[in-house]
Order: structure tokens, then sequence, then C-alpha cells
């Protein structure tokens, strides 16, 4: 049986919950959860918030999350780069990994729930999804970043943030097909080949964009690094990206910390085992925590300012239940990112 994270010290199980209700509360009767009040919506982080709400126990808000995708995908497969309350599009473009990650998402929900009825209920999603996904494919194995809805206009770059997270909605996707016997084995071949060129050439193969914190430790926090290469890339962008005692700036070159960045270098830590390096960042970001359990995005040091101003993400709260669950096992989920030996 599940249990709510509880790591002495730093998050309690009471904590935590109350940070899946700020999350739950911002959620419309459509389904779709807002970064905050009146804030627009992406499907990427709006299934971090769904997970999230699945290691609270709170599954029917979970499973209302995944209904809102049902709702507005578009026929080919896709989604929209970001929606508001009332259901108009902000943004139109279409960004792979932002519609790769719904096949995490529904694998998440079967380790947490063992429901296999909504898995083959969210079946023909996340099919569309991946197959959409599948045809911006290069001939190198890497996955175009976006295009435009009309799907002439591809850009020309991918990113390694993006295809690692892609990489591992692949590996989430191929599981979800051999749980219903309808096996897909291109889509495993397909995430390994990702995996070949993000742990071989992952500075020549993507658009560089080595000033973003993403940049450093999704290749880790994603599974397509491993062992001492892992290990490596974490040691190397420590000092470039760790603040001591505060946490993780989202960019090199600025003193933003940001909780989200935070709390998921602290989910690529306990990948590699070092849970007590994973255990402080998640932390560190209690100077984040508000009084109702929701997080302030980012804080400037050593201004101690809060940017964006006033600005409470869903996502944010999200990414620290995550990181609190790998850390301590609670749920089967708690295996999304990180091996059961990490933390045995």
């Amino acid at each position: 049986m599940s249990r709510i994270p509880d790591i002495e010290g730093v998050l309690s199980a009471e904590e935590v919950c109350l940070t899946a209700l700020s999350i739950a509360d911002l959620q419309l009767p459509t389904g779709m959860i807002p970064w905050f009040v009146g804030g627009h919506c992406d499907p990427w982080n709006h299934v971090e918030t769904a997970m999230a709400l699945d290691i609270a126990g709170m599954h029917s808000h979970a499973e209302r999350a995944y209904e809102w995708l049902v709702d507005t995908q578009r026929p080919e497969g896709s989604w929209n780069n970001y929606y508001l309350p009332d259901g108009t599009v902000e943004d139109i473009k279409l960004d792979t990994n932002v519609c790769a990650y719904v096949a995490a998402g529904v694998w998440h929900h079967w380790l947490c729930t063992w429901d296999r009825a909504f898995v083959d209920h969210l079946w023909p999603t996340v099919e569309r999804a991946i197959d959409w996904v599948l045809g911006m494919r290069r001939h190198d194995g890497t996955i175009l970043w976006a295009c435009e809805p009309d799907g002439e206009r591809p850009w020309d770059y991918a990113l390694l943030t993006g295809s690692s997270s892609i990489m591992h909605a692949l590996q989430c996707a191929s599981k979800l097909a051999d749980l219903i016997n309808e096996p897909r084995p291109d889509w495993a071949a397909a995430a390994e080949a990702l995996r070949t060129v993000i742990s071989t050439q992952a500075d020549t193969a993507f658009e560089p964009k080595t000033r973003w914190a993403m940049d450093w430790y999704y290749p880790v926090l994603t599974g397509a690094m491993t062992g001492e290469d892992a290990k490596a890339r974490l040691t190397d962008g420590w000092e470039t990206f760790a603040i001591e005692g505060r946490g993780i700036r989202c960019v090199s070159d600025e003193p933003w910390v940001t909780a989200s960045e935070t709390a998921e270098a602290s989910l690529s830590f306990t990948a590699i085992g070092d849970l007590a390096t994973a255990t402080d960042l998640l932390s560190w970001t209690r100077a984040h925590r508000c009084d109702d359990g929701a997080y302030s995005t980012g804080i400037v040091y050593p201004s101690l300012e809060r940017f964006p101003a006033g600005e409470r993400s869903a996502y944010t709260g999200a990414a620290v239940i995550l990181a609190a669950d790998a850390i301590c096992g609670a749920s089967a989920g708690s295996r999304l990112f990180v091996p059961a030996s990490c933390t045995d």
C-alpha cells in the first residue's frame, strides 16, 4: 500500500498533503490545472501536477486532469503549448516534449493505482501523442523541438532537456503498450536510439542551451545518463548552478533560485543514489514554502525578492512532492525516475 512521503526535518506527510491540496484547489471544472489562479496551463506541467496528486492519494483529481488531456487533444495527437482558463489557446505552438509527457503520467498513474481500466481508457490518447511525436524524428534519432500547428514549419533543431524527457516518455509508453498487450517495439527502439545520442553526443547533437540548469541535470534525471557518467555530469555542473544552502539557479549567470529546478536536481541526485545531496536540495526548497502549502516560484539572492512577483506555481509544489516521494520511496510511483537500487 502506498503511503504519503514523510522525510523527518525536511517535509512531513501533513505538509505534502497540504501542498497537494493547494494544487487541487486550482483545478477547474474542466480538469485543467493552471499554474496559478487565473494563469495559463501547459500540458507538460499539467501532467506533473497530476502525478503529485496521485502521490498524495488524490486519484480522482488526477483522473480529472488526464480527462482534460483527452478532451483537448488535437486530432493528430498533439496539444498546443499554452491554454487559458476559459479554454482558449494562448500559444499555438506544438512542442514535442509537452506532447510526449502524457505517457509518463499515465504510467505513473498505473503504478500508483493499478487501475487497468483507466489505462485502457487513456491508451488511444497516449498512442496518438507518441506517434505524432515520433513523426518529428530526424534521421539521427533526435526529435525536433516544435512546429507550427499547420505542420509545415518545424523548428530545425532538437533540445537536450526536451529530448531527455521524450526518451523517458517513450520508455513509459513502451511499458504501457506491453501492459495492454499491444507492444510497440518501435517506441522502445526510438527511446534507445535517443538515449544513445544523449549519452554520447550531448554537447554536439542539440541546440546549445548550457545557460539553463535543466540541460545540466535532465539527462541524469531521466536515466539517459547513468553510472559514472551521470555522477561526473552532476559533479561538473554543481559549482555553476548550485548556491549552497539556497538551491539551484535556473540560469548560470543570474542568482535566480527556483524551487522546481532545485527539486528536479534533487530527483537527479536520488537517481544516482546520492540521497544525502538529494535531501539537502529538497530541504533548501523550504525557503519557498508558503503557509498554505504552495511554493513561490523563485527567489533572487541576496535581495530575497520573489519572482515572478507574487507567483506561487502549482508545478513547483508538484516537483517538490515528486522529489520527496523519490527519496523515501513512499509510493509505487516513486520508481518513475529512480531505480529501486538507488534508494534501497
